[in-house]
């Protein structure tokens, strides 16, 4: 199982030609491209282009005329802002054609930010909208390129297919035209007709050709529709940044709020615990002291024990905080720390030329930290290598084992935490666990020096 935390305009999502099934895919790419499901919805994408295009076309520019012209008068402004909500409604009806024919998966774009009812508000927030004003600027800007797409992509789709299948209707042109076959070449002395068996074969080879490569210009055509809707269509970059933002921030609060939990509740049943029994043995020492210096001693004796007790557990609770180690030597020294405390051998290899940010280096100590203490309790590995590199500008981690492997990296388990976590500071984390093993896990963080 492969598992990537982290859309591409260019991806096909959408579906196979019907009962192709795997023998479709035997066949190379080159072949089996003009009977591909793909192929045929990009066609029919292009032939719908046109007519839609010139329908938004026309409705954009003559309502942004009438607005225009209508300034003058306070009727300009409502006038304007319907026509952007006209093509706010045309933007959605072509991100359902793209998604339908295309497979281009974009995301709806921002709501309008109406802070207040009433259509004036309403009318505010379309005419400042910029995603609203990027809408009407699809309009414009496809139509000229659908024209030009159609054109292409007709002339090329039936000159292929009709000189392909030119033997099965050649024998039209003597019935009903009163000629040999499809004239090529003709003047007031002669003409040249593809009638005889040679011409033929070559007039096939030629539709052949044109039926092969026509599918990949209609490829190439729709890469600039797909540029079209999801730079124009889809949300801005600066709102689907603020919306990430926003949740890597919700996610940074939940993971403070249960450390918290977790640094209040290690307290409470750990140190606060033993620390209150002792309070109480050496209580019990004090009243003893006159009476039995002997059993004084020895509950004294006992609460010394438990003081060292507590102290190490105060260490192992500040370690789990941030270890000291880390602030002092580095990644290197901190990650020899726990790979020598894991249940099975570790290999670590750290090759860092520097030391990244502060909040950077804690993240990738303590996903080191989890990863190994999974293989310890789950993996049921007999041995695993952790390798940590910098890469340009992102810090790159690597632990891999030998186990048992099938690691769930969904649901509510750690692994799914742990790449919120990462995701929080833009980072990425790579799950490959197949069952049977091994399980390779890799993160990738920003350097942030």
């Amino acid at each position: 199982m492969a598992t990537r935390y982290g859309q591409g305009y260019g991806d096909w999502d959408g579906p196979e030609s019907p009962g192709a099934g795997g023998r479709l895919h035997r066949l190379p790419a080159a072949l089996r491209a003009p009977i591909e499901g793909r192929s045929w919805g990009e066609f029919v994408y292009l032939v719908l282009s046109l007519p839609i295009g010139i329908m938004t076309f026309t409705y954009s520019v003559t309502m942004f005329s009438l607005g225009a012209g209508l300034l003058v008068t306070f009727l300009g402004i409502p006038v304007l802002a319907a026509a952007l909500a006209g093509c706010r409604g045309f933007g959605a009806l072509e991100r359902a054609r793209a998604r339908g024919l295309l497979g281009l998966q974009v995301a709806d774009p921002e709501p309008l930010p109406i802070k207040r009812r009433g259509a004036m508000a309403w009318i505010g927030a379309m005419l400042k909208s910029g995603t609203s004003w990027r809408h009407m600027l699809y309009t414009v800007l496809q139509f000229p390129w659908a024209v030009f797409s159609f054109t292409v992509g007709i002339s090329f789709w039936v000159t292929g297919w009709a000189l392909l299948t030119y033997p099965l209707w050649f024998w039209l042109f003597p019935m009903y035209a009163g000629q040999d076959g499809l004239l090529l070449y003709g003047d007031e002395t002669r003409g040249i007709y593809l009638d005889n068996p040679f011409e033929i074969t070559v007039t096939v080879l030629v539709g052949l050709l044109f039926t092969l490569t026509t599918p990949w210009i209609v490829r190439g055509l729709t890469t600039v529709d797909r540029l079209l809707v999801h730079g124009l269509l889809g949300p801005s970059r600066l709102a689907t940044r603020v919306v990430e933002l926003e949740s890597d921030r919700g996610v940074v609060v939940d993971t403070a709020a249960a450390d918290l939990r977790r640094i209040e509740r290690d307290l409470h049943d750990g140190a606060q615990a033993r620390l209150v029994a002792l309070a109480m043995d050496l209580g019990l020492a004090k009243e003893k002291l006159a009476e039995d210096p002997q059993a004084a001693a020895r509950m004294v004796d006992e609460a010394h024990g438990e003081v060292k007790t507590a102290l190490q557990e105060l260490r192992d609770l500040a370690r789990g905080i941030h270890p000291a180690v880390l602030t002092d030597r580095g990644l290197d020294a901190a990650l020899s720390a726990v790979a020598a405390r894991c249940t099975v051998p570790v290999q670590l290899e750290v090759d860092l030329p520097s030391r990244p940010a502060a909040a950077i280096e804690g993240i990738a100590y303590f996903t080191v930290s989890e990863l190994l203490q999974n293989i310890s309790k789950h993996a049921r590995a007999s041995r695993a290598t952790v390798d940590v590199w910098r890469v340009e500008d992102r810090l790159l981690l690597q632990v891999v084992d030998d186990g048992v492997g099938g690691a769930d990296a969904f649901g509510g388990s750690g692994l799914a935490g742990l790449a919120g976590r990462l995701d929080a500071v833009d980072g990425i984390l790579v799950v490959d666990s197949p069952v049977g093993g091994p399980t390779r896990i890799t993160a990738e963080l920003p350097w942030r020096a």
